[in-house]
């Protein structure tokens, strides 16, 4: 009785009966209520309102092409990306402008004249790899960002 009882009280993490609509997370909590995401806890089943705006997430990103890094900052990153040639997207920094430039300001040694590109110094990738830690895909944490900004205004 005391197992269903806290089942019943604080919910059971299990794999949502079909992704979030929200953020695309498998992983949920059930309640006798119903279903919330574990990532963005939106009720499982609820349809985002298409009305109304995303909300602004800014993202510094870092993409390679070669041998170069762009560090570059943007609130719609897919978009952004699709205008850039570049081989392979490195990490997502949450962050706008202001941590962009401080990006820029710390790596200046190694950046092309009057450019968003840069070499790709070992100070860079170590940058990188600490950003990209524990991180699969670059996206899935992106979406997580939107989805909590979402839920934060909800």
């Amino acid at each position: 009785m005391a197992s269903d009882w806290a089942d019943a009280e604080h919910g059971v993490a299990d794999v949502l009966p079909s992704p979030c609509l929200l953020c695309g997370s498998r992983l949920g909590v059930r309640y006798r209520s119903g279903w919330l995401c574990a990532t963005c806890e939106w009720r499982h089943g609820d349809l985002p309102d298409a009305e109304l705006p995303p909300p602004r997430v800014d993202v510094v990103y870092y993409v390679r092409f070669g041998e170069r890094v762009k560090i570059g900052t943007s609130s719609n990153p897919r978009l952004r990306l699709a205008a850039i040639w570049h081989d392979e997207l490195l990490a997502f920094e949450r962050g706008g402008r202001a941590l962009e430039q401080r990006r820029h300001a710390q790596f200046a040694g190694d950046r092309f004249s009057r450019t968003e590109w840069f070499r790709l110094s070992d100070g860079i990738a170590r940058h990188i790899d600490a950003m990209a830690a524990g991180v699969d895909d670059p996206w899935a944490l992106h979406a997580r960002w939107m989805s909590e900004a979402v839920a934060a205004h909800g």
